[in-house]
C-alpha cells in the first residue's frame, strides 16, 4: 500500500550528481533532496561525501556565487543576501567571504544608483518624506541603515552623483 519512492544510495548519488551540475546548490539542499529521494542518514551522508569530495558540491563557492548573484541580478544589500545565506544553512565564514567577495566600489555605486531612481520617481514628494521612502525602499533591499543615510545626504547636496565612479 505505501508508495516507497526510495532509491539505492548509488542512484541518488548519480541524480544528485545532476542536481549539482545544474547550479550551485547548499548542502542543506542537497540534504533535504536526499531525505526526499528516501534514503537513511548514513546514506545521506555517504552520498554527501562523495559530492565534496568530487567537487559537486562546495559550500564556499556556493555562497559567493549566490551572494554575486542576488547583488548583480536583484541589487540585493548584504544584509538581505546574510539573511538568506543563514535560511540556507550556510556557515557564518562562508557567508563572511561571500560578501567579502563583493566589490565595494560597485556596491556603493549600486547603493547610489538606487538612490537617484528612488528619488527621480519621488520628485513631488516634500524632501522629508521622500527620504523616509528612499531610506525604506533601500532597507528593504537589504542595504545597512548608516550607507543610506550616507547616500541620501550626498543627494541633498548634489553629491550622490558625483559617487558613481567611487
Amino acid at each position: 500500500m505505501f508508495n516507497n519512492k526510495s532509491i539505492t544510495p548509488e542512484a541518488a548519488l548519480q541524480k544528485a550528481k545532476s542536481f549539482c551540475a545544474y547550479q550551485e546548490r547548499s548542502h542543506r539542499e542537497v540534504r533535504d533532496k536526499l531525505y526526499a529521494f528516501g534514503l537513511r542518514k548514513t546514506d545521506v551522508e555517504q552520498v554527501l561525501t562523495a559530492l565534496i569530495e568530487e567537487n559537486y558540491l562546495n559550500e564556499e563557492r556556493f555562497a559567493t556565487q549566490f551572494a554575486g548573484g542576488k547583488f548583480r541580478v536583484k541589487g540585493w544589500g548584504k544584509i538581505k543576501i546574510r539573511y538568506e545565506l543563514r535560511q540556507k544553512g550556510v556557515s557564518a565564514y562562508c557567508i563572511s567571504h561571500a560578501l567579502a567577495a563583493i566589490d565595494s566600489e560597485d556596491y556603493t555605486a549600486t547603493l547610489h544608483k538606487y538612490v537617484r531612481a528612488k528619488a527621480a520617481q519621488l520628485t513631488n514628494e516634500p524632501v522629508i518624506s521622500r527620504n523616509r521612502k528612499i531610506q525604506a525602499y533601500l532597507l528593504q533591499k537589504g542595504y545597512e541603515p548608516l550607507l543610506i543615510a550616507e547616500a541620501i545626504k550626498g543627494l541633498g547636496s548634489g553629491e550622490a552623483g558625483d559617487h558613481v565612479g567611487c
